[in-house]
């Protein structure tokens, strides 16, 4: 089972991610480190990222998952997933692939994010995440929105909860 620990930057991912697959004693991967260099580079540099540019992040993102799914292995990754067709892109294909989207407020959002220091994604490029984010909808049936509130382990127990009711049993 791969589970993709999505949303905006600042909701909470990486956290999130790491307590989840510490958790379940799984693999962790941070989405950020897939990127190219020219990706980084352009946000680093306040330049919000196109469609165009998120291409190659996104195959390397799917083709880490198909690796882990044809050893049978389990996994956590993150991955900010704003639009659809990027949902559609990790998903499609991959039954044994399940997303949890944070909510949070763009409030929220950037108070975390200007307590980050050192990242590449600055303060300043947070509302481009919001202006193209389209939150996911009824019909994405593996999709599941969780909130992002000021406890992550919250969020991780609701994360398992979701995970259990498929029949897949965590371990404590």
């Amino acid at each position: 089972m791969i589970l993709i620990v999505a949303g905006v930057s600042g909701s909470g991912k990486t956290t999130v991610g790491e307590l989840l697959a510490a958790r379940l004693g799984w693999p962790f991967a941070d989405a950020d480190a897939f990127h190219p260099a020219a990706n980084i580079a352009k946000m680093a540099a306040g330049i919000p990222l196109t469609d165009a540019d998120r291409q190659p992040w996104l195959r390397a993102i799917t083709a880490w998952m198909d690796e882990r799914i044809a050893r049978g292995e389990s996994a956590v990754i993150t991955c900010s997933a704003l639009k659809r067709a990027y949902r559609d892109e990790l998903l499609d294909g991959r039954p044994q692939a399940r997303m949890f989207f944070l909510s949070v407020s763009r409030a929220e959002a950037a108070r975390r994010l200007a307590g980050r220091h050192g990242h590449f994604f600055g303060v300043g490029l947070l509302g481009t995440q919001f202006d193209v984010l389209e939150p996911p909808q009824p019909d994405e049936p593996r999709v599941t929105v969780v909130p992002s509130g000021n406890d992550p382990e919250q969020a991780v127990a609701a994360i398992i909860a979701v995970v259990q009711g498929t029949g897949f049993r965590a371990e404590p």
